[in-house]
């Protein structure tokens, strides 16, 4: 049977039936897809930079927003719009805005929604960039910040002020694992008119869904699960059309924009990120476990562990508890840094999200900016250590373990 080639995004070609009513695993693989002359089974990728039109009177109307079409790449483009529509269905959003990078998308986000004067409140255990973005650069443009404990609601609530336009949380938290409670943290933004965003980093739409408590954006640093590879980099926005109308704008005209490549591999990534999800989460808690039981062991976050603070509120939230955990040595950094020295298969680097086991020292990497006051506050100890738990088989990331554990 020869189907045509008029498939329109949205919509499976073999039945007809609307994607909106399909499941999370199918939006993850046909969501957004629109063959082109050639039939293609795979996504293309329209590497180009620009779009050209048959007639002047068709390229002023494009370009003013009266037809639907691309213009420029800085502004939109086909194999990128694919990833966005694909990744807002998976969310449950309306619309999404791809960015270069997750930093590029929280950049993005703050200088769409804010103006000198205003005020932003974050939750106190955020990646160490993005600490350094709301203290070192968006204090230069007169936009205040407050950081606050993501679990005391009463925090959230004390920091408000009249200029508060802006809630910031990430939950499961960058390292330490916190859980917040989005829908209370919702209900607080939108009682003084401040908007909430979620990084949604750790979980992926696949174990949580943030606008589904409240949350207003979900922020990704693509980079990361989406991706699965730790290939390439990027961001993304997801929220309503309106808020990312205001976003895309944003974008157009500043230019942190997601180049088609990376754009096709995010969505290959998409294809697979239940799967890989659902994979990394058993290894994590395998792994928790065994950390929990160990005579070197002082501390172990992971919220799936019913030890954990969070547990509970965790399961209301999350389907799983994703792939990310850390724990402290005994000691301090001399035998966090051996403990990461001996090891042989994890790999050494500040990323995550990988099906490569990644391991990392937050205090003097990912978090090595903060002052110690603030790594204190956050939780960030110099024996703390951060893995990543991969796809590899984990009775191997476990031997790995033993070998750090013996160095100390």
């Amino acid at each position: 049977m020869v189907h045509s080639s008029a498939c329109i995004t949205g919509v499976n070609a073999l039945s007809n039936t609307p994607l909106s009513e399909a499941g999370f695993e199918t939006l993850a693989i046909r969501e957004g897809l629109v063959r082109g002359f050639e039939q293609e089974h795979s996504d293309p990728i329209y590497a180009t930079s620009s779009f050209v039109f048959e007639s002047a009177e068709q390229a002023a109307a494009t370009f003013s927003g009266e037809r639907d079409g691309n213009t420029y790449s800085r502004f939109s483009n086909p194999t990128v719009s694919v990833f966005e529509k694909r990744l807002a269905a998976l969310e449950g959003g309306e619309d999404c805005v791809a960015t270069s990078s997750g930093m590029s998308a929280i950049l993005t986000l703050c200088l769409t929604v804010l103006k000198t004067g205003d005020h932003v409140v974050c939750s106190r255990n955020v990646f160490g960039s993005t600490v350094s973005l709301f203290n070192n650069m968006l204090t230069k443009l007169g936009i205040n910040v407050s950081f606050v404990a993501l679990r005391n609601l009463n925090d959230w609530r004390d920091a408000v002020t009249p200029e508060t336009k802006l809630f910031f949380c990430e939950t499961p938290s960058n390292p330490i694992c916190e859980v917040g409670d989005i829908r209370q943290i919702a209900e607080i933004a939108h009682s003084v008119g401040a908007l909430l965003a979620v990084d949604n980093c750790f979980c992926t739409p696949a174990l949580q869904k943030p606008l589904a408590f409240g949350a207003d954006v979900v922020m990704h640093s693509a980079t990361k699960y989406l991706d699965g590879q730790g290939r390439v980099l990027g961001g993304a926005l997801v929220g309503s059309i309106e808020l990312m109308a205001d976003v895309r704008a944003f974008v157009r005209v500043c230019g942190p924009s997601m180049s088609p490549f990376n754009a096709w591999v995010f969505s290959k990534g998409l294809e697979t990120l239940q799967l890989r999800m659902d994979a990394h989460s058993v290894r994590a808690m395998t792994l928790a476990n065994w950390l929990v039981a160990h005579e070197k062991v002082a501390k172990v976050n992971y919220c799936g562990l019913a030890t954990h603070p969070d547990h509970d509120l965790a399961k209301t939230q999350q389907s799983a508890f994703g792939g990310v955990l850390s724990f402290e040595v005994t000691g301090g950094q001399a035998e966090a840094w051996a403990f990461i020295n001996a090891t042989r298969l994890m790999s050494l680097t500040a990323n995550l999200g990988d099906v490569k086991t990644t391991i990392c020292h937050p205090a003097s990497t990912t978090h090595g900016r903060l002052s110690d006051d603030q790594k204190r506050e956050a939780g960030i100890t110099a024996s703390l250590i951060r893995i990543a738990v991969g796809l590899e088989d984990v009775s191997d990331i476990i031997a790995d373990c033993e070998r750090g554990f013996s160095a100390i």
